[in-house]
């Protein structure tokens, strides 16, 4: 299918295309620091259940595998969330709708802050996954505000508010145990409210932005239908379905495996999260100066390593080396795959390709902690789940060399 008309970067002579190719506009960076806070904030209360699926397993007598849907549901509805609103920040601009996302994730954060039953689980984080669809809001938003020669770096450093995750893995159940089960689902509302005040109150969209005005349906098609919308989506859904399924479940894993104690194994995987965070901006730097796919395969060549060295249950030091090391790799590669968004498609687009990309990385995320509950419930050992995502990086090894190897992918399907 040959590309839209409509949907073409803007030319050099329109306000938009000379937002593009001049440095970029005054006040870029404070939006992309205003950005990158909010998504932080967000993340935070989209990861809200995850370092405490120990005391909820024990408080309400999970199963390992309800409490793995349990954390897993929060990450579904953030990732086909991100499709809608993705679209939204086309049509509405993203100083609107990060401040409405924002605001409404509240309340899911004080429903659960009151209620503590199972069924509550899965209700407010049936509801708390909305925030983890801001990274949809914040790409096109940031991305507006940079030339194509610098987006890889400025999507890179927005990424870097995936350290909510890792803010809530070290915070959340040390606030739990220092002032009770309330105390840190009530800082995270403020939080929340303080961004959405923020974008209204400072935030503003780049000059040249222009709002799509073409229905939902139809430019949604138009994303799917691009190629490159395929090919990235696939692969991010390894690279950041990975980064999330460590973020969620590896708590859970370190307790199970090595017997740590919970604020151990909280802050063992916030530290994950956070090199995995910083070597993003530094995947879109490198992707801005040479081929970024040469980056992807070799970074699934590393998870896939580190995945089978995990899998055989060392000692937690060579563990700690091996999903380092995993987590460094991921970064880099989400950081490449954004960077060729923002290179490759169409500027009215962004939004729409992101949320798709985005929902598939977040689905990708979604499985991983379902299977790994059920593996260890039925064999007591989370070696088959490891070993089936070195299978999985290997898979999306060939695929990225395959697709982008050989030629320059193109944008059109």
């Amino acid at each position: 299918m040959n590309e839209p008309a409509d949907t073409r970067t803007p030319a050099a002579g329109t306000a938009a295309g000379r937002s593009a190719e001049e440095s970029g506009a005054p006040g870029r960076y404070r939006a992309l620091v205003l950005a990158t806070l909010g998504m932080t904030v967000n993340f935070w209360a989209w990861s809200l259940l995850n370092p405490l699926g120990p005391q909820y397993r024990e408080l309400l007598g999970l199963s390992p595998f309800a409490l793995s849907v349990a954390v897993a549901v929060p990450v579904l509805v953030g990732s086909l969330g991100r499709i809608p609103l993705g679209a939204a920040t086309d049509r509405f601009g993203g100083r609107i709708v990060f401040a409405a996302l924002s605001a409404v994730a509240i309340l899911p954060v004080l429903f659960l802050a009151l209620f503590d039953s199972y069924p509550a689980l899965l209700a407010g984080g049936l509801v708390l996954g909305l925030a983890g669809a801001s990274f949809a809001v914040g790409i096109p938003f940031v991305n507006a505000w940079f030339p194509p020669h610098q987006r890889g770096f400025a999507l890179g450093v927005y990424g870097v508010g995936n350290a909510g995750t890792a803010l809530s893995n070290f915070f959340t159940p040390r606030i739990w145990a220092a002032q009770g089960p309330v105390a840190p689902f009530l800082l995270v509302a403020a939080l929340l409210a303080l961004t959405a005040v923020a974008f209204i109150a400072v935030g503003r969209n780049a000059p040249g932005w222009q709002p799509a005005t073409a229905p939902f349906w139809p430019r949604f098609r138009q994303a799917i239908g691009l190629r490159l919308s395929i090919d990235l989506a696939a692969l991010y859904a390894i690279t950041f379905g990975g980064f999330v399924a460590f973020g969620v479940y590896l708590p859970t894993y370190l307790r199970d495996t090595y017997e740590l104690e919970v604020a151990d194994a909280a802050a063992r995987a916030a530290g994950f999260v956070v090199l995995a965070t910083l070597t993003r901006p530094l995947g879109g730097w490198l992707a801005d100066r040479r081929p970024p796919h040469h980056l992807i395969v070799g970074a699934l060549a590393v998870v896939a390593v580190g995945a089978v060295v995990a899998a055989f249950g060392p000692h937690i030091a060579l563990a700690t080396v091996a999903f380092l090391a995993i987590a460094a790799a991921l970064g880099l590669a989400n950081g490449a795959i954004f960077a060729l968004v923002g290179q490759r498609v169409p500027a009215s687009q962004v939004g729409s390709v992101t949320g798709v990309v985005g929902a598939a990385g977040g689905l990708g995320g979604f499985l991983p902690p379902i299977v790994m509950g059920a593996v260890y419930q039925a064999t007591d050992d989370y070696a088959i789940g490891l070993m089936l995502l070195s299978d999985v990086a290997l898979a999306g090894l060939v695929y990225a060399a395959w697709r982008f190897g050989s030629r320059t992918a193109s944008v059109a399907a």
